[in-house]
């Protein structure tokens, strides 16, 4: 068989193709509404926080906004800030922090591997994780993004397991070593899809 000829000129896409590769750009929108949605939580994550510092304050109705928001249910209401409501609003800032950071990753990695480069090479701020992004690597770190907000949902359900029927606990347990087994998984795929492409291009070079 001989060798491509490597003098031919490229063959150039048929108007079908690259109306088909433009249609990417119907991407745009729903990652323009993922940036809304990022903001959204901004501003929930600050609403919380402004409560928070009131309810340490003293003001009962920012602590009642508190105790609405996470769900805390007692005998007696509290009449002020305890260690069990400090926890859980914390914790429901952080599930914010780590589902913003999700969003992150989907708007950023999915505009630079489904829509077009980004080109941020030479850019001080550039995510160390963006250098080597592609469809499999996104993957994965959601992967590992969803069972982090789910460790926090499982946590918060556990400091506050006695407003929980038995079955939640149960069910919400289950369905995070569901996302645990499935993460583990999808790891374990592309482990074996980088190896398997590692031994061809080993086999390519010789």
């Amino acid at each position: 068989m001989s060798a491509p000829d490597k003098t031919r000129p490229p063959r150039q896409s048929s108007p079908l193709s690259r109306l088909i590769f433009s249609s990417r750009w119907l991407q745009l929108p729903l990652y323009l509404g993922l940036i809304a949605a990022q903001a959204v939580y901004a501003f929930h994550f600050w609403v919380e926080l402004v409560h928070l510092l009131e309810a340490a304050f003293g003001s009962q109705t920012a602590l009642q906004a508190l105790i609405n928001g996470i769900g805390y249910k007692t005998d007696a209401a509290p009449t002020g800030l305890n260690e069990t409501i400090i926890m859980l609003v914390v914790l429901a800032l952080i599930d914010v922090v780590m589902i913003s950071n999700l969003l992150i990753m989907v708007i950023v990695g999915g505009y630079e591997t489904f829509v077009s480069r980004m080109y941020l090479e030479n850019h001080p701020d550039q995510p160390e994780w963006l250098s080597h992004v592609n469809a499999s690597v996104l993957k994965v770190k959601l992967a590992m993004a969803i069972i982090g907000i789910s460790s926090i949902h499982l946590l918060k359900t556990f400091i506050n397991a006695a407003n929980y029927d038995e079955k939640v606990l149960i069910w919400q347990t289950i369905i995070h070593i569901t996302f645990l087994l499935s993460a583990m998984a999808i790891a374990y795929t592309d482990k074996l899809l980088n190896e398997t492409r590692a031994i061809e291009h080993d086999h390519q070079a010789h």
